[in-house]
């Protein structure tokens, strides 16, 4: 099934108790147009990097993910809630009460709606992505400043996370939420993925990953130096190459089923690397170049050779 038959909304989702002491934020008049606060937050379709952050006896998961033009929005609407409609997300859900109990606020009377088009449970970030627009729909209903470290706190109560809460490339320490260097915004790719069936439960295989990390810790150190090189010098060629040679890392302890087919036929395709959800079910192409319709074509008839519908998205931000 592919991403965008796999889209996920909510309906109005019941406010607060109507007794509740109000916040100073007015409501809206009768008959006059709800206010109604958003925040949006992109997904990604895995990661151009996920390893050690260096060798070591114990070291520290480090990822780069590959931000998606696809995303998770969550609003809120002041005025009466609808009876019987589904909440948030638990996760999002906490990082609401989380916010408002950090700042002391209470949110007025109204109402909560969702949409996200990122698939759940494939590596997409979704989760993540649903707390941070949450977030950042608390920032705008309240009318503050966003600011990262209250986000950086929420998430760190919640999950280990993605750096989805950042517009930009970065490396970062997903389980001490640590943002270890920031890359810009100078890349960006045109991708074809699929998504293959079934989920992985990541704190399940960190052992296991951990193993891996240290008995591959030279591999990964050159693949993260030569990742980090590429987007030092704007050269998208060089981060589809270390992105490659991430995945094929990945390929040997979370194997994916379709690898070996996809690997073997990045140069019909002219593609200039890899990418992976190294803990998901993402596998696909990157191209520097936007890929034309014949080979949208090729490219479609071989995955559905495989098995899968293709997808196509804009990954990145050049």
């Amino acid at each position: 099934m592919s991403v965008t038959e796999r889209h996920r909304s909510h309906g109005p989702v019941a406010g607060p108790d109507p007794a509740a002491p109000p916040c100073p934020t007015p409501a809206a008049r009768p008959g006059s147009p709800a206010r109604v606060a958003s925040g949006v937050c992109h997904g990604t379709l895995g990661e151009l990097y996920q390893g050690p952050l260096r060798p070591g006896a114990d070291p520290d998961i480090a990822l780069v993910s590959f931000p998606v033009d696809r995303h998770s929005w969550v609003y809120y609407t002041q005025g009466a809630g609808t009876a019987g409609a589904p909440p948030l997300g638990e996760k999002a859900a906490t990082a609401a009460r989380l916010f408002l109990g950090h700042l002391g606020l209470t949110l007025p009377p109204g109402h909560w709606s969702t949409h996200s088009d990122l698939s759940v449970g494939v590596g997409m970030a979704s989760s993540t992505a649903d707390i941070v627009a949450t977030l950042r729909c608390l920032f705008h209903l309240f009318s503050l400043p966003y600011d990262a470290g209250i986000v950086l706190r929420v998430l760190s109560a919640i999950e280990r996370a993605d750096s989805v809460f950042l517009d930009e490339f970065a490396l970062h320490l997903s389980g001490r939420h640590r943002v270890v260097r920031r890359l810009g915004t100078g890349i960006g790719f045109y991708t074809a993925f699929v998504t293959e069936p079934g989920t992985v439960d990541t704190a399940a295989v960190t052992p296991l990953l951990l193993r891996h990390y240290r008995r591959y810790g030279a591999e990964y150190e050159r693949c993260l130096t030569d990742l980090l090189k590429g987007f030092a010098s704007g050269d998208p060629a060089a981060v589809a190459r270390a992105a490659t040679f991430s995945a094929v890392l990945s390929q040997a302890v979370l194997p994916k089923r379709t690898f070996e087919a996809v690997l073997a036929h990045r140069e019909e395709f002219t593609a200039d690397g890899l990418f992976v959800a190294h803990t998901g079910s993402l596998i696909g192409y990157l191209f520097a170049r936007r890929p034309g319709p014949a080979v949208k074509g090729e490219l479609s008839a071989f995955f559905h050779s495989l098995g899968h519908q293709c997808s196509f998205a804009q990954g990145g931000y050049a």
